[in-house]
C-alpha cells in the first residue's frame, strides 16, 4: 500500500465538507467584495454568498449527505444563484469533481488528485484563462500542480492537501502583480495591477478550505 492510499475518509456523510465551505464563504463576503471592488464591479462576495448560502439552505433540509451528493446541491446552486461567469465556472468545477467521487465508497489521495484535476479541466474547458491571466486559475492551476507533485514525491494525503492550500495561496497573492487579461478588468490595462483578483482570492478560500475539513477527519 503506498501513501496516497493509507489515509482515506467515507464518502457517506462526507457532506459536512461542502457546510464548512458555505460557513467559510458566507464569512468571507464582505473581504471578498472589497478586493473586487477596486478592479470589479465589487459584488463577488454578495454574489458566491448568495449561491453558496442556496446550498446551505438545501444541506440544512436535507440533513447529513454523502461528498458527491453534496457537490452536486452546489454545482447546482451556483449555477442558478450566481450571475456573470462566476456561476459557470464554479458550478462547472464542483460538478466535474463530483463526477469522479460518483459511485466510490472512499476518498483517497488518488481519487481527490483525479477529482481537482477534472475540476480544474471543467474550468478549463468554459474559459480561456491561462495562468498568468490574473483569474482564480492562478490559484487553481498551481494548486492541481502542487497535489500531483506532493503524490509523486511519495508524500500521504494530508500533506498533499497542505502542499495544495500553499500553491494556492502563492497562486493568489501572485494576482496582485498581474495584468488582467480576462474579464471586465482586462480593460483597465496597467491599472489592474496591484490589487488581488476576486476570483483568485475566492478559489484560495475554497481549495484551503476543502483541505482543511479533509484534512482534519483522516483516518
Amino acid at each position: 500500500m503506498n501513501a496516497a492510499t493509507l489515509q482515506s475518509l467515507p464518502l457517506a456523510g462526507a457532506g459536512f465538507v461542502v457546510r464548512e465551505l458555505v460557513d467559510v464563504i458566507r464569512r468571507n463576503r464582505d473581504q471578498l467584495s472589497e478586493i473586487d471592488a477596486a478592479i470589479g464591479d465589487g459584488d463577488h462576495g454578495i454574489n458566491m454568498s448568495k449561491g453558496f448560502g442556496q446550498c446551505g439552505e438545501r444541506l440544512d433540509a436535507r440533513g447529513a449527505t454523502s461528498l458527491p451528493d453534496a457537490l452536486d446541491m452546489l454545482s447546482t446552486s451556483l449555477l442558478d444563484g450566481i450571475g456573470g461567469s462566476m456561476g459557470p465556472l464554479y458550478g462547472s468545477f464542483f460538478m466535474d469533481f463530483a463526477v469522479v467521487l460518483k459511485g466510490r465508497d472512499t476518498l483517497d489521495a488518488t481519487l481527490f488528485g483525479e477529482a481537482l484535476s477534472a475540476g480544474l479541466a471543467g474550468v478549463q474547458a468554459i474559459s480561456d484563462a491561462k495562468v498568468g491571466d490574473k483569474t482564480l486559475i492562478d490559484t487553481l492551476a498551481p494548486a492541481d500542480a502542487a497535489f500531483h507533485e506532493a503524490l509523486r514525491a511519495g508524500d500521504d494525503f494530508r500533506h498533499a492537501l497542505a502542499a495544495m492550500s500553499a500553491a494556492a495561496e502563492r497562486g493568489k497573492e501572485s494576482t496582485r502583480w498581474l495584468q488582467a487579461r480576462i474579464g471586465r478588468a482586462a480593460r483597465l490595462g496597467e491599472r489592474s495591477v496591484g490589487t488581488l483578483d476576486a476570483g483568485a482570492a475566492s478559489c484560495c478560500l475554497i481549495l484551503c478550505s476543502i483541505a482543511s475539513s479533509i484534512g482534519a477527519r483522516l483516518n
